[in-house]
């Protein structure tokens, strides 16, 4: 396996971590994130002129990359800077888009510009694993009527669509299906609400929300490999931002320890916290070589036990070393760890909140096993 990114994917490197740089400081950060929509509209705009939305689809789809590599890279940009933009609702429901046909292309290509946000709304409050769907959809006519939840999807108080699973009521649980509804449609309502580590997210209600046929993701029975593929993407995503977060949390804590003096003399110099801090840059090797891991599987389209394994093993791993991670940055830096003033407080609760998006420590775990029976 070659470990070296590609030219390509170090130049949209560079150039994301110098646009956040520039447009996004801590600053900036604290305002957008704690704002009414937890988001800059204007920002995500400009996102999308510098190329980062479209490097999460590949160009039969209208973006400029797609591989698992190319989210991976923009993904850990996206955490170093702490940026609470709707990237990932959006790459998760921009794939689903990409692979359910042409006719969901022009949507698609209006969301790669920011012309549009479109969101997938799949968890619920019962458990989060792909085939854990109580929101039921049933036919009636030429329309298909919805009737269930969706729990905390982040940014959506400004998306314009959601993508929302639900269980076919007449073909049994296995039986997902993807469907494509407006904010607006009548029966869908949203409570928003601010989220700890900054952002806002929002529950969905559907009472009786009805959808024309077309609708429908994808061909009769494809939601759930839809789903499934989706949810992937997004797990890496979020692997990715975990790496990027504990890189800046360690040299912020590497920082620290060279400069704070207590008892006549550097905290670095002294061999207990020299060993406390090796161990947690081991670890985060650890966390970076698994999600590097899962980043291959997902572009082996041929293996989907190998890209779910791996997928798990890294939200799992991503989850264990994130809390030691902050714990332990915390606790190296004293008191002054958790202060507002202190961007590490902020990166920490980010770091936490990430382990129970899209399966916590323990299900990706439970997943792993199970996958491994099968």
């Amino acid at each position: 396996m070659d470990l070296q990114h590609t030219e390509d994917r170090r130049m949209l490197a560079d150039m994301l971590g110098r646009f956040i740089g520039e447009q996004h400081d801590a600053a900036a950060r604290m305002r957008i994130a704690y704002s009414e929509t937890g988001h800059d509209p204007q920002l995500w705009k400009r996102f999308a002129e510098q190329g980062a939305i479209a490097a999460l689809f590949d160009e039969a789809a209208g973006g400029l990359g797609g591989a698992a590599f190319d989210i991976t890279v923009v993904f850990e940009a996206l955490g170093k800077g702490l940026v609470a933009e709707p990237f990932l609702g959006t790459l998760m429901a921009g794939g689903v888009l990409a692979e359910a046909g042409d006719a969901h292309l022009g949507m698609l290509g209006r969301m790669i510009a920011g012309e549009e946000i479109v969101l997938l709304a799949h968890e619920e409050t019962g458990g989060h694993a792909p085939d854990h769907v109580a929101t039921r959809a049933h036919a009636e006519g030429q329309e298909w009527v919805l009737d269930g939840g969706k729990a905390m999807v982040p940014c959506a108080n400004t998306a314009g669509h959601f993508v929302i699973s639900a269980n076919h009521a007449d073909a049994g649980k296995d039986h997902i299906q993807l469907f494509l509804v407006p904010r607006d449609a009548a029966g869908l309502t949203l409570r928003d609400c601010g989220s700890v580590d900054g952002g806002r997210v929002a529950e969905l209600t559907l009472h009786e929300v009805r959808v024309p046929a077309s609708s429908v993701l994808g061909r009769e029975g494809e939601g759930a490999m839809l789903l499934e593929r989706a949810l992937g993407r997004g797990v890496l995503a979020l692997c990715a931002e975990a790496v990027g977060i504990m890189d800046v949390i360690r040299d912020s804590t590497l920082d620290y320890l060279r400069t704070r003096r207590q008892f006549g003399a550097v905290i670095g110099q002294f061999q207990a916290l020299q060993h406390r801090m090796t161990e947690l840059v081991i670890e985060i090797e650890q966390a970076r070589s698994a999600v590097i891991n899962a980043a291959a599987a997902v572009d082996d389209e041929d293996d989907r036990l190998a890209r779910e394994r791996a997928l798990a093993a890294a939200k799992y791993t991503i989850g264990r070393v994130g809390a030691l991670v902050a714990e332990e940055t915390i606790q190296l830096h004293g008191g002054i760890g958790m202060t507002w003033e202190l961007p590490l407080a902020h990166y920490a609760k980010r770091l936490v909140m990430i382990d129970h998006q899209l399966g916590d420590e323990d299900e990706q775990l439970s997943r792993y096993i199970a996958l491994g029976r099968g």
